[in-house]
């Protein structure tokens, strides 16, 4: 089982011919996943790893019935990129782009709210289902496992740093999700967290959260009726207070989206808080064992 992003998904990859979108179609199709067709404009007729290229969405849509969407486009396209996919029928979009101007992240967000779209990213790693064999995303295909643990991270570098650690301790995955690093993204732990718990497969979460906003706080509140295990890793434990991080979303201000208050919000609701990303692991044996 895997939440959002499962076997069934038929994907398209918008930029499929640029340099990018050439190399992560080949490592999807490496992986699994139903690759269906790409989009670029001009190049309709051409195939990349033997996926067909189309000029429009609304063509590749209607020749493969795709419902899921990847953006290897740069970031001022990005916009037009996702509205043309959620207004021709894709209900899952990844957004890889970073440095989406923060107006059209709210756009994207704004008009997926509307249609009933789920929006991954903007400046996301994307999300991978091990335990369905699919992914949409450039996170390396060999460090994960099908398994009962669900992860969801901020950090793209960290979290396959930690989806490592479990596969070599013997916790697989049934899916990893990047939620974005900009300041607009379309997912919150919430969102994640609320899919997790009513997934059946997924028996225990790994949240990677980061210093800067209040995501994690208010994931804290969620997680005091979750009913499953939960451990947290927090990057940016050495930032001086008011340092903006790579991650555009990491910045503290005004007393909440300190290390401290996540820290103490996350272990008042029940999760188990580790400081360095090699304990995640053992913290989540004992919770798994005491549940």
């Amino acid at each position: 089982m895997a939440i959002i992003l499962t076997k069934q998904s038929k994907i398209l990859v918008q930029g499929i011919t640029g340099h990018q979108g050439r190399f992560h179609t080949r490592q999807m199709l490496a992986y699994g996943a139903q690759v269906v067709g790409g989009i670029s404009p001009g190049k309709a007729g051409e195939s990349v790893e033997g996926v067909p290229v189309f000029d429009t969405v609304a063509e590749a849509v209607q020749q493969t019935g795709a419902d899921a969407s990847i953006v290897f486009v740069p970031a001022p396209f990005a916009k037009d990129a996702a509205f043309e996919a959620m207004e021709n029928g894709i209900r899952l979009l990844v957004m890889i782009p970073e440095h989406v101007p923060v107006q059209d992240s709210i756009d994207i967000v704004t008009r997926a709210e509307e249609l009933g779209v789920i929006v991954i990213g903007p400046n996301t790693f994307g999300i991978i289902s091990p335990g369905e064999q699919t992914k949409m995303g450039i996170m390396p295909n060999h460090i994960y496992r099908p398994g009962p643990v669900g992860v969801v991270a901020r950090s793209g570098t960290l979290s396959y740093e930690i989806a490592f650690s479990l596969t070599n301790g013997g916790f697989g995955q049934t899916t990893v999700i990047g939620m974005g690093g900009d300041p607009v993204v379309g997912q919150t732990f919430i969102s994640v967290l609320h899919q997790f718990k009513n997934d059946p497969a997924t028996q225990a979460v790994v949240m990677v959260g980061e210093i800067g906003g209040s995501a994690e706080e208010e994931a804290a509140e969620y997680l005091k009726s979750f009913g499953k295990p939960v451990v947290a890793y927090l990057a940016g434990r050495a930032a001086p207070p008011g340092k903006r991080m790579g991650h555009a979303g990491a910045i503290i201000e005004r007393g909440r989206g300190t290390l401290e208050s996540k820290e103490k919000a996350l272990t008042a609701a029940g999760a188990s808080v580790v400081t360095m990303p090699w304990q995640v692991v053992d913290a989540l044996r004992e919770a798994m064992g005491s549940h």
